[in-house]
């Protein structure tokens, strides 16, 4: 853990799985038990109070990014989201004056101009929404319950309260899609003047309703050179309208990329909460105190994927979860496949000598085929080594 991080705790990741249906591509833990709301948000701000900084020497009480992330946290109603930040403010009570990114995930059909007004008020000062496609009828086999229509309303409502940092998600590799379908899903999204654009190619998850679908329909395969020609196509485009193509999948204009997902690649603490939500942050700060060989290291942890089990575990004043020391070698690992993701590379400089030694050897060859390149100390990803990068990272991991 870079020493300059230990005094700050820079993200808080708060996980909220309700949604109205769930989409037939999506893999995150979510539930469709409305009904159970308001027991989860009881359950999260005891979990906060619980999970308060021990001491503050190890781990400071400042938030530089809270995020509500889901599932579709927008199904939270007003008063909940309003319990959900009186204990934030509670359990760190300086949050709001150095909290520099407030994040909520939104569904674009739930940004009524009542709830966007709430979220202003509330500090919400970024929203993540899920567009997806703008062709209604790629939209219905997704199972999204938005029309394409209403994300340019969702927009328009977000910039009338004075929320200025939006960002969009795009998805291509959609059976039977063409290159010009892609195009106009790009030039759709330019047009809305978002601050920020994530763009995934569609997977095909084992157990989501997709894989289900396949098995009856048949199989299809996004075709490889297609697929390639979609991501290239975005790369061009978006950084010719002026975005920053700063993490594999991710773009944004100067002075917008995600400071909460940018702790992920950047080996930064963050705590997660709710269920099925991952924390990583120094051994003293996340249990009780430290065994001789474990001080100063860090630890991941992740709450049960089950709701009701969260709750009911929370209620009785334990925390449901499983929790690993990251060793040397786990951390290295770690390191290379999330760094790497960023245009900011790897600083080699992190890295134990063994560590870098090994990392330097096994990246020449790439670095020889021009899908690597190192300036300095810094290694990172080139234009080519972007479409092959799962390759070439797994390629620089230690196995045993």
């Amino acid at each position: 853990m870079h020493s300059q991080y230990a005094q700050i705790m820079a993200g808080l990741y708060i996980h909220i799985p309700f949604c109205k249906s769930r989409c037939i591509y999506c893999n995150f833990y979510s539930t469709t038990h409305a009904d159970m709301r308001q027991r989860y948000v009881d359950a999260l701000c005891r979990e906060m109070e619980m999970r308060c900084p021990l001491p503050s020497s190890a781990f400071g009480k400042e938030l530089e990014t809270i995020y509500l992330g889901g599932g579709t946290p927008s199904q939270l109603t007003i008063p909940q989201l309003k319990q959900l930040f009186l204990y934030i403010n509670k359990v760190y009570p300086h949050s709001s004056l150095h909290t520099r990114e407030f994040t909520i995930e939104m569904n674009p059909d739930d940004v009524t101009a009542p709830y966007a007004k709430a979220l202003s008020q509330l500090g919400i000062n970024r929203v993540s929404m899920g567009a997806q496609t703008f062709d209604n009828e790629r939209l219905h086999f997704l199972h999204r319950r938005h029309t394409s229509e209403q994300v340019a309303e969702a927009v328009s409502r977000l910039r009338a309260v004075g929320i200025q940092n939006i960002s969009i998600d795009l998805m291509y590799g959609f059976p039977n899609e063409t290159i010009e379908d892609w195009q106009r899903d790009i030039d759709a999204a330019l047009a809305l003047n978002v601050e920020h654009i994530s763009a995934y190619c569609l997977m095909i998850e084992e157990g989501t309703p997709l894989w289900k679908w396949k098995k009856v329909n048949g199989e299809w395969a996004m075709d490889e050179e297609l697929e390639r020609q979609m991501y290239e196509l975005l790369i061009d485009k978006l950084t010719a309208a002026g975005y920053e193509h700063y993490e594999i999948s991710n773009f944004a204009k100067p002075g917008y990329r995600s400071r909460h997902n940018s702790s992920y690649w950047h080996d930064i603490p963050y705590i997660g909460l709710g269920a099925a939500a991952h924390s990583y942050m120094p051994v003293d700060y996340a249990g009780s105190v430290p065994a001789a060989s474990t001080a100063g290291s860090t630890s991941r942890s992740w709450n049960v994927a089950d709701i009701r089990q969260y709750i009911d575990t929370i209620e009785q004043g334990e925390r449901p979860c499983e929790e690993e020391i990251i060793d040397e070698d786990t951390h290295y690992n770690d390191r290379i496949t999330t760094a790497l993701r960023t245009s900011d590379g790897l600083d080699l400089t992190t890295l134990s000598d063994n560590h870098r030694r090994y990392c330097l050897r096994e990246a020449q060859r790439y670095i020889n085929d021009g899908q690597l390149k190192l300036a300095g100390n810094r290694l990172s990803l080139t234009r080519k080594g972007l479409f092959v990068s799962d390759y070439v990272m797994s390629s620089l991991i230690m196995v045993d």
